[in-house]
């Protein structure tokens, strides 16, 4: 359930006309009063004696009976009620309910004393309800509307108990905007699947991930095809910015312009140059990834998917120990990453990993403030994957593409329990559905490189797995009969093999790679530590680019090991971790 107070408005009698009238785009069906003040107020639209003029002047009377000076310059207030699609359809008199309760809880009325406003709440849909109020009481004093948002807000979430409705997470103020139902209809008339305000909102945050410079970010925009507007003070500093779609036009035909601070209120002006702040925290150095292939070819769409996955790992351990300022501005960071990610994915991932960006958009933001600049090798993380061009779907981009998706799991989770510690119910929700997306677009990227891995695994002489058993059982003694159940084993056992020709040590590499973070929670601990070790290694994350090692004789075809698990289970409750 979600309400939304409206902006005041002087004219009574004309928000009934829109109540009670067809829509702007006629979706209003049978207009009616469900509920009122005295419940008896007249109802123009089920009574063919009653009219708008006559509701009018009596919603209208107390303000009428004072002092015109007294009177508020904006008397009309206004309060939508709104059920999600999923939710069952409610009745006339669930509504009227839900009404009384709405006005009681924002201060409009006050059955107790009897003195409170008048209102009416009037039902066109079968999902919502509009209620009207006007700001005088009865006995001529003006209601207490001081946090009536807050408390109508509260409200909702106790009648989504009561009347079996689906539960929503409580709000904080750092959500971006909805689109309005005249964006939504507009839309659906066009035939778009989302509102210009969201097309918008992407765009620029795409534009924003990885920019280093106001320049940079506006080339970034124009490069788009959007209509910029620039606001310049006299003294010529620029002071913010306003993008449209070229295609979405207003009554006059002219373009609708968004600044970006209705877009998101990380998309202002001032929040964007936060993000360029040049101070980097004590521990910046740490935070950099020393991937080796990465720093050889960083113009790669491969290479840029390797340090990617470094900075993400860094930035995992930062969320798990860091203080909540550097936290914030790594989870910030974090949905440049995946901005990037998406743009530069290849087609068989966009869809999932466009829709966990878009998702992971309102886990970005909290009451923190962020302390940027420790957030830094996530930020050049980003710019390398959107500067690295288009990932293809196959050989190191195909393999590189999915230990990222496996590494941006882990950093996505970890960001979903900071947020459920801290009570921020909307951000860990959303990290979470974003972390459903990452799910499906790892079983989209990882089957062709692991089941590639797996081959060489089964491949591999006897003596040979059975040295590689025994590094399992010294390294993850705990975790050993597990990981030899699994059908990544082989694929593991092929990457240790690898790591061994490639000249490490591979008891102590896999000790280390087991030791960095827990793994007794992973959906595939064998997933995990493949990806960890073809990282830390700097090991071709695509197996084809690598020796065979010591095999057996020829073997028969073998069964497909199955679709592959992503490394980690989704979260099932903040502050419990499953990586």
């Amino acid at each position: 359930m979600i309400p939304r107070i409206q902006k005041r408005g002087q004219r009574t009698i004309g928000l009934l006309y829109y109540l009670y009238g067809p829509g702007k785009f006629e979706e209003h069906t049978d207009p009616h009063l469900v509920a009122s003040w005295d419940h008896n107020a007249p109802d123009p639209g089920r009574d063919a004696t009653a009219t708008l003029k006559q509701l009018q002047q009596l919603l209208d009377q107390p303000v009428e009976n004072i002092d015109q000076s007294q009177r508020p310059k904006k008397h009309v207030w206004h309060l939508s009620v709104r059920n999600g699609g999923a939710d069952r359809i409610l009745s006339d008199e669930e509504w009227g309910a839900v009404a009384r309760r709405m006005v009681a809880a924002a201060g409009i009325d006050d059955p107790e004393a009897g003195a409170g406003c008048r209102w009416a709440a009037v039902r066109h849909a079968d999902d919502h309800i509009h209620i009207i109020a006007t700001l005088v009481r009865e006995d001529g004093y003006k209601p207490d509307l001081d946090n009536d948002a807050n408390r109508v807000q509260a409200q909702a979430r106790v009648l989504e108990a009561e009347l079996g409705l689906r539960r929503l997470n409580k709000g904080d103020g750092t959500a971006a905007k909805r689109p309005t139902s005249a964006e939504r209809h507009k839309a659906q008339r066009h035939g778009k699947e989302r509102t210009p305000r969201e097309e918008l909102r992407e765009t620029v945050r795409r534009a924003v991930a990885g920019a280093t410079s106001e320049p940079e970010f506006f080339d970034r925009l124009a490069a788009t095809g959007l209509l910029i507007r620039q606001r310049v003070a006299p003294s010529g500093d620029l002071l913010g910015y306003k993008v449209a779609l070229p295609d979405d036009h207003n009554e006059d035909d002219e373009p609708i312009f968004y600044s970006g601070s209705t877009l998101a209120p990380d998309l202002s002006l001032p929040r964007i140059r936060a993000r360029w702040s040049p101070t980097a925290g004590p521990d910046q150095s740490s935070d950099a990834p020393t991937d080796r292939a990465s720093r050889q070819a960083p113009d790669r769409p491969a290479a840029a998917r390797r340090r990617a996955a470094s900075a993400a790992w860094q930035a995992v351990l930062v969320i798990d120990h860091g203080d909540d300022a550097q936290i914030a501005a790594h989870i910030a960071a974090t949905g440049e990453v995946l901005d990037a990610f998406a743009k530069t994915s290849a087609a068989h991932t966009r869809k999932e990993l466009r829709e966990a960006a878009i998702a992971f958009e309102r886990a970005s933001r909290s009451h923190i403030r962020a302390e940027h600049g420790h957030d830094r090798a996530l930020r050049q993380a980003a710019r390398d994957l959107v500067y690295s061009g288009p990932a293809l779907g196959r050989g190191e981009d195909g393999a590189t593409t999915a230990m990222l998706i496996d590494m941006a799991f882990f950093l996505v989770t970890a960001a979903a329990h900071w947020h459920g510690r801290k009570q921020h119910a909307q951000q860990a929700a959303a990290a979470q559905q974003a972390a459903e997306h990452l799910r499906a677009a790892y079983q989209a990227a990882a089957p062709v490189p692991l089941g590639a891995l797996y081959q060489r695994g089964r491949r591999l002489s006897q003596p040979l797995r059975h040295k590689h058993v025994a590094y399992l059982r010294q390294s993850v003694p705990e975790l050993a009969e597990q990981i030899l159940a699994e059908p990544g084993w082989y694929a593991l056992a092929a990457t240790l093999a690898d790591a061994e020709s490639a000249g490490h040590d591979a008891a102590e590499l896999l000790a280390e790679a087991a030791d960095r973070r827990e793994l007794d929670t992973a959906g595939s601990v064998s997933d995990v530590l493949v990806w960890r070790l073809r990282r830390m290694a700097d090991l071709p994350a695509d197996a084809s680019a690598m020796p065979e090692h010591g095999t057996t004789a020829p073997q028969p075809p073998q069964a497909s090991p199955g679709p592959p698990r992503i490394a980690a289970t989704a979260p099932t409750r903040p502050g419990n971790s499953r990586t």
